[in-house]
C-alpha cells in the first residue's frame, strides 16, 4: 500500500494538468455534449475530455488502481484503491463563463461506495484562480504550501455554503432547509461547486456548509480536506428519493449545524 503522501502527490499533480486542460478549453469555447438528470445539468465536451485526461494519468501512474468518475462509471481495480473523480465541479459555472469551477480527485480504500472507503489523499484545483487544496490521511490540509485549519465560529454566527439540486421537484425541500438554518448563520452563500465549498470550509473561508443531493465524486476529495483541517463531515440521512445529506464545518459548529439541516 503506498504512502497516502505518495498518492496525494499523484492527485496534485494530475489536477494540475487537468485543470490546465479545462481553463484553455475554456478559453476557447465549451460545447454542450449532452444533459444529465436535468435540462440545466450540463455536460460539456470539456468534462469527457478532461476525465479522459485524468483517466490515462492514473492508468499510466497506478494500472492495478480502480476508478470512478462523474463522467464513466465505476472500474473496480484490483489493488484495493480506487480514484473518485469529478473532472469540473460547477459545469454550469464553467459554461457560464462563471470562475467558480473545480477538478476534484480523491484516492480512497476499501469499497468505492461513498460511506464504505477511507479517503487517503486528494486535490481540489479552481483552475480559474489557481487555487489548489490538497491533503493526505494524517498529514493535514494545505492551500498551496500554507497548512489551513477550519474557523472557529464567533458570536457573530457562521458563514455557511450549499446548494440546490436540478431538479425543480425538490427546490421546496431545499429553501426550508436553508430557513431552518439562517437562525444559526451570519449570511448564506450559494456558489455553485460543492468540492470548493467543501475545500473552503478546511481553509476556514466558510465554517460551514451542507447540501442535500451530493453524488461521491463531488465530496470524496473535499470530505477528507475538512476532516484533516480539523474538522467533521457527515454524509447519511437519505431522503425519500434516496438523497444524502452532507454536513462539514469545525467542531463547535458541526452538532448544531447537522441538526437544523437535518429533515
Amino acid at each position: 500500500m503506498p504512502a497516502p503522501s505518495e498518492l496525494e502527490t499523484l492527485a496534485v499533480e494530475i489536477a494540475r494538468e487537468a485543470g490546465e486542460l479545462a481553463r484553455r478549453r475554456r478559453t476557447e469555447g465549451v460545447a454542450i455534449a449532452a444533459t444529465k438528470s436535468a435540462l440545466a445539468d450540463i455536460v460539456t465536451e470539456a468534462d469527457r475530455e478532461v476525465e479522459d485526461l485524468i483517466r490515462r494519468r492514473i492508468a499510466e501512474a497506478r494500472p492495478d488502481d480502480g476508478f470512478l468518475g462523474e463522467e464513466s462509471g465505476a472500474e473496480r481495480g484490483a489493488s484495493g484503491i480506487t480514484w473518485v473523480v469529478d473532472p469540473i465541479d460547477g459545469t454550469v459555472n464553467y459554461a457560464y463563463g462563471i470562475p467558480v469551477y473545480a477538478v476534484s480527485i480523491a484516492a480512497v480504500q476499501g469499497e468505492p461506495v461513498a460511506g464504505e472507503w477511507e479517503a487517503l489523499a486528494g486535490a481540489v484545483l479552481n483552475p480559474a484562480s489557481g487555487e489548489l487544496f490538497r491533503a493526505s490521511l494524517g498529514g493535514g490540509t494545505w492551500l498551496g504550501d500554507v497548512r489551513v485549519e477550519v474557523s472557529e465560529v464567533t458570536d457573530a454566527g457562521a458563514l455557511l455554503g450549499t446548494g440546490f439540486g436540478y431538479d425543480p421537484a425538490t427546490h421546496a425541500a431545499d429553501l426550508a432547509r436553508v430557513a431552518r438554518v439562517m437562525p444559526i448563520a451570519r449570511d448564506v452563500r450559494r456558489a455553485g461547486a460543492a468540492a470548493l465549498d467543501l475545500a473552503y470550509v478546511a481553509a476556514g473561508k466558510l465554517d460551514g456548509y451542507f447540501e442535500r443531493g451530493l453524488q461521491p465524486w463531488d465530496h470524496a476529495a473535499g470530505a477528507l480536506l475538512v476532516t484533516e483541517a480539523g474538522g467533521r463531515v457527515a454524509v447519511d440521512d437519505v431522503d425519500a428519493i434516496g438523497r444524502r445529506l452532507v454536513v462539514a464545518a469545525g467542531p463547535a459548529l458541526f452538532e448544531r449545524l447537522l441538526a437544523v439541516a437535518s429533515d
